[in-house]
């Protein structure tokens, strides 16, 4: 059995893989996301993108931030050779958005901005409050953890080195961008 800093450390790429191709799937083919729980549901890369290059000696790190950043830089990052590190993401749905960013190595989110709940007037709603709150992360986790599930799915099968790799490159190669 692998230590744990030692399986964290072999299999963090994992994490920079999935923010990748969730990249590339916010701007290619955003129905993989769809979910029957939450039709409708939008996922938008948001104000901040981080990218690592690994070069021989270096590790290289952009940084793209801003709400009008234009992402050329990362596009060309990407020819490098570089993976997303970090994205910023909004997540609507049913008129109600999530801001967040989500980070490759651990998967953690930070920055979370549920959408707003209705204000406590009296102490018999503080309850309800409570439960509202709860009820806003469970669906960003649950719409994150299903995400997942369907990239690790991809991510296994032969598809995965046969179709998205080179759909992906070629998605990083394009001059054309939306």
């Amino acid at each position: 059995m692998l230590d744990v800093s030692v399986s964290y450390n072999r299999y963090k790429f994992i994490g920079y893989e999935f923010l990748t191709w969730l990249w590339y799937v916010i701007e290619n083919d955003k129905d993989i996301l769809s979910d029957s729980e939450s039709p409708g549901a939008l996922v938008e890369i948001g104000n901040r993108l981080v990218l690592q290059n690994h070069l021989t000696h270096t590790v290289e790190t952009i940084t793209i931030k801003g709400d009008d950043a234009g992402l050329e830089e990362a596009y060309m990052a990407l020819q490098k050779g570089a993976v997303v590190t970090e994205i910023n993401l909004s997540y609507k749905s049913e008129e109600q958005i999530w801001r967040f960013c989500l980070k490759g190595e651990s998967l953690g989110i930070s920055n979370l901005k549920t959408p707003d709940t209705a204000p406590i007037e009296k102490k018999e709603d503080i309850e309800g409050a409570i439960l509202e709150k709860g009820y806003l992360y469970e669906k960003l986790f649950s719409f994150l953890d299903k995400t997942f599930n369907r990239f690790i799915r991809l991510r296994i099968s032969e598809a995965w080195s046969t179709n998205i790799v080179p759909d992906i490159q070629k998605w990083i190669r394009s001059s054309e961008r939306k």
